[in-house]
């Protein structure tokens, strides 16, 4: 492809988007290998290698080993949910259990009064009143406002369009919330990848991606998906001391687990961080149809989301807001979604404890799945276990560095399944992997 042109990793990159924006390569197209492009172009193989990584962070191509470096299609980011057209059990859905998400029929009842009209403040005055309250022990001193956004992936674009622009860099955990890479790749973001560990994100992972000039950190607190990690006291320190340096770097929480989460929530915003968002959405106890989250962000963050919040327009619909917040302040409310925390605890944990037995390692750590670690290829796994009649979720899914090695983890989500089911997934796992 001796149309692309450039001299620096950037320019590169530029120019094989150009190319792609006007249809002269589509998807599939294969890119000439590293070597051979920074020869056309008399450059630095590294400076090639760069400029591909920078279009493979975006989302732009996929690296698909000895069969070369290709341009991305639109279905280049796998999506959250069940899969579509399959007679197959799926077991890689991350959905919440139907049967534990309340009723909202009794609190439907109670939200008659007067209507809303244009020019009106767009967060229910009740709503931002409890919404306060629950992130005020949480957040410590720390000055903050309330904005109410159509969910959490709703909320972190409002974020990332508020204080970025086109190719900044965004870090993100690896492996990776599907909705986080897919909307820092539809928003144009360059995708930083910082290593997970069962603390949470690491050290040296985000200092390197301070070093590289990330302008953004999106972090899960609780309940990382897809490893169920957890931030612990100790790494939460160490985090918020490498952050100290950076105060306008804009922090990211996104505590989507909250009410269900069995760990105490730990954060990476210190007290003296001047650019930060903590992002709690109630799709996960409430339903995903409930789209609404609670964003607490400092004053300046705050007023650059009302920007984007018009009245009758964008904001979110009062009816929704109110019937959230009755929901939320209702008893029998609270005690199924208590009840829903220890079943979901208590599934993960008699799963995991299933596959301990035949030497398969799989933490039972906080969330909705599990992410079961395994001695071979997760792809040949899932293979086989389709053959048997379950469709499961691989790591390469979450995967954020294309030169990683093939993922040896999947997730898997059974908190839904009955005990005979998953005493036969379990043996269709372990046969899958011998």
């Amino acid at each position: 492809m001796t149309d692309i042109t450039g001299s620096t990793a950037a320019e590169i990159a530029d120019s094989v988007r150009g190319l792609r924006d006007r249809g002269l390569l589509r998807a599939g197209s294969v890119l000439p290998p590293v070597r051979e492009l920074a020869s056309t172009l008399g450059v630095n193989r590294n400076t090639a290698v760069a400029a591909y990584r920078q279009l493979a962070q975006a989302g732009l191509v996929v690296s698909r080993g000895r069969a070369g470096t290709v341009v991305a299609g639109h279905e280049s980011v796998a999506q959250e949910g069940y899969a579509a057209d399959t007679v197959l059990r799926d077991v890689g859905t991350g959905n919440p259990d139907p049967r534990l998400i309340p009723d909202p029929s009794p609190a439907l009842a109670t939200l008659a009064g007067r209507p809303v009209l244009y020019g009106e403040p767009v967060i229910d005055r009740g709503l931002d009143e409890w919404a306060h309250d629950w992130v005020a022990a949480d957040l410590g001193d720390a000055d903050f406002r309330i904005t109410i956004t159509s969910g959490a992936v709703d909320a972190v674009e409002r974020l990332l369009a508020q204080a970025l622009m086109r190719d900044d860099a965004v870090a993100l955990e690896d492996p990776c919330f599907l909705a986080s890479i897919h909307t820092v790749r539809l928003g144009g973001y360059r995708a930083v990848p910082v290593p997970v560990d069962e603390e949470g994100m690491t050290v040296d992972g985000l200092r390197a991606a301070l070093d590289a000039g990330v302008r953004a950190v999106i972090c899960t607190p609780r309940a990382q998906n897809p490893t169920g990690a957890s931030l612990s006291a100790r790494r939460a320190a160490e985090l918020r001391t490498v952050l100290a340096a950076h105060p306008y770097v804009l922090i990211i929480e996104d505590d989507h687990f909250s009410m269900l989460s069995r760990r105490p929530y730990e954060t990476l915003i210190g007290p003296a961080h001047r650019r930060f968002a903590l992002v709690r959405s109630v799709s996960k106890f409430l339903g995903p149809d409930m789209c609404l989250a609670v964003a607490a962000t400092d004053p300046e963050t705050a007023e650059r989301l009302a920007m984007r919040l018009s009245p009758g327009t964008t904001w979110v619909s009062h009816l929704l807001q109110r019937l959230t917040l009755a929901q939320l302040t209702d008893e029998t409310v609270a005690a199924r979604i208590a009840a829903a925390s220890e079943h979901y605890a208590a599934r993960n944990d008699d799963f995991a404890t299933r596959l301990r037995e035949y030497g398969i390692e799989a933490a039972a750590s906080d969330g909705l799945s599990l992410w079961v670690a395994l001695p071979i290829a997760a792809r040949t796994v899932a293979e086989r276990l389709m053959r048997r009649g379950w469709l499961a979720r691989t790591g390469d899914d979450f995967a954020l560095d294309d030169r990683a090695e093939p993922s040896r983890h999947l997730r898997l989500t059974v908190h839904d399944l009955s005990d005979d089911d998953a005493a036969t997934l379990v043996t269709d796992l372990v046969a899958a992997v011998r």
